[in-house]
């Protein structure tokens, strides 16, 4: 496993800790079923690609619970569509995770405070350097 596989791994390891907290209040967060255990295969493997975006400002994590192309002109213009294809996997994987939490929980009503949840880990363990979304806007760890 590579270096930023481990990081990943360890930094979703954190944030589904962090959320065991809430988990009487919610449901289980950490909950696994295959679909869950897939998208979280399925971020993981794409966060490699997705880190230097985050390192170099160009994708920001954003207060819904997305990512999202913050300044585009620190995308190379030969690699912007790449990158916007990435922005949208990603998302849609996110958007999933969110759903099956909510879903396996059997409680698919509580996927808008399962995104909200996960939105706010993210953010808060975002790595320093990375570009996050406040109610201000955004903000440079």
């Amino acid at each position: 496993m590579n270096h930023a596989a481990r990081r990943f791994r360890l930094w979703l390891a954190a944030l589904l800790l962090g959320l065991a907290g809430l988990a009487a209040a919610q449901g289980n967060l950490e909950i696994n079923t295959p679909a869950i255990s897939a998208l979280r295969q399925s971020m993981q493997q794409r966060h490699a690609q997705l880190a230097p975006l985050y390192a170099s400002g160009a994708v920001g994590l954003a207060r819904d619970g997305t990512v999202a192309l913050r300044d585009a002109s620190r995308v190379p213009l030969a690699q912007r569509a790449q990158a916007n294809t990435l922005i949208a996997a990603e998302n849609a994987d996110r958007a999933a995770l969110y759903r099956e939490i909510a879903r396996a929980n059997g409680h698919p009503e509580w996927e808008a405070d399962v995104r909200a949840t996960f939105a706010q880990r993210w953010i808060d363990r975002a790595q320093k350097g990375w570009w996050v979304q406040g109610g201000g806007g955004w903000v440079q760890k």
